[in-house]
């Protein structure tokens, strides 16, 4: 086919994404539209003769080849592109979301990640677009938000990532007055922005949020938020759900690891349907992770993935017996693979994550990793010092 401008500017975004491939994800074809401020995939990406499977279409051009089609489609310029409003903007700019403001608040889809866990029944859960309440709790660095934020992607789903702290109030969340081009107006905050839009509201670490979350008590229950200076009534729109994620089931952390971490009002964590806890992926799981991960990076040493795994999970056991006081998550592994493929160092790589510990838990926890990896020398022992002479003592 014969391409327009516009045509090719939309493949040339799919290639700065990342995408080689011919056979592309609905998601990864919205993603790309709504750089060009589009809600939907342009029509001759998803005309029905290019649909290879439920969600998957065949684009050859970006490999520069072509596709014939049986049918004519309007152009991408016959598609009226949406203007990003003010609010979206700005709630971009704020809510900790990834790849700083945009025009979207869809999440970059990750090419790497692999699904495990609860990912399918939450994923079953956001797609119904009925309302839920979710609340996700384990340990730092095994992938919660990852999750939440991996599914809207795969769905095309508008996520407002809103990070919880002590500070965190009303004004944060429901919105308040603003001053804007001289003038002091209402502006909604993104608990609001995202009840209007039906969207996915993710409140990160909601355990470190004190009384004054309490304003979402209505939100929780799906019947919307009344809005006091406005004197208004907002209803959520349909697809709208919340989903919090936290270290502790709001009961506070006994042991001081979750420092921060909050008693919450039982009335408030009522308000959520579910609960559900998420442990560190399976050994079989985190290979693969870690395994994505290098190829990232154009590495392939499966006997390093093996150590690394094995490893964090001897750690996670240690803990557990009270042996270490320091676990190695899901998180700290990318940043080895990360640092290995820019020093090719697997020491180096190995040392710089445990740098974030306390000097004998560093050299408890890279004691335990060469006894994984044969590779690595041991730390060598630490040899009795001799006894400093005593300047005021005879010499014999």
């Amino acid at each position: 086919m014969n391409l327009t401008t516009e045509q090719i500017k939309y493949l040339d975004i799919l290639r700065d994404m990342g995408i080689t491939t011919t056979a592309v994800k609905r998601s990864e074809l919205l993603m790309a539209a709504t750089q060009i401020g589009l809600t939907s995939p342009p029509a001759w990406v998803i005309a029905k003769e290019r649909k290879i499977s439920h969600g998957v279409y065949s684009i050859p051009e970006i490999a520069g080849n072509s596709l014939t089609l049986a049918v004519s489609h309007p152009p991408v310029q016959d598609v009226q592109p949406v203007q990003p409003s003010t609010t979206l903007n700005l709630a971009s700019a704020v809510l900790g979301m990834t790849m700083g403001d945009r025009a979207s608040l869809i999440p970059t889809a990750n090419r790497e990640y692999v699904p495990w866990g609860h990912f399918d029944d939450i994923h079953q859960i956001i797609s119904s677009r009925d309302f839920y309440t979710m609340y996700i709790t384990g340990m730092s660095g095994n992938g919660k938000t990852t999750m939440i934020e991996q599914i809207c992607a795969d769905l095309g789903r508008e996520c407002y990532r809103v990070n919880i702290i002590a500070t965190t109030d009303e004004d944060d969340l429901i919105g308040g007055m603003r001053l804007i081009d001289g003038n002091t107006v209402w502006q909604d905050g993104p608990v609001v922005d995202a009840m209007k839009r039906g969207a996915v509201l993710l409140l990160d670490e909601i355990d470190l949020g004190t009384e004054k979350i309490m304003c979402l008590q209505s939100v929780l229950e799906g019947k919307g938020v009344y809005i006091k200076k406005q004197n208004t009534w907002v209803s959520p729109a349909k697809g709208f759900c919340v989903i919090a994620t936290a270290n502790t089931k709001g009961k506070g952390s006994d042991d001081g690891r979750f420092i921060g971490t909050n008693v919450m009002n039982e009335a408030f964590l009522d308000r959520f349907d579910y609960t559900y806890e998420q442990e560190y992926a399976p050994k079989s799981t985190e290979k693969k992770i870690i395994t994505k991960a290098m190829k990232k990076y154009g590495i392939d040493e499966p006997d390093f993935v093996t150590n690394l795994v094995d490893w964090a999970d001897i750690t996670r056991q240690s803990f557990m017996n009270n042996a270490v006081s320091e676990i190695i998550s899901t998180r700290r592994l990318l940043t080895i693979v990360k640092a290995y493929s820019v020093f090719k160092d697997k020491v180096k790589a190995v040392k710089m994550s445990l740098a974030r510990f306390d000097k004998s838990t560093q050299d408890a926890l890279y004691s335990l990793y060469t006894k994984v990896d044969g590779t690595i020398n041991p730390p060598p022992a630490h040899a009795e010092q001799p006894k400093a002479a005593d300047p005021f003592e005879p010499p014999f």
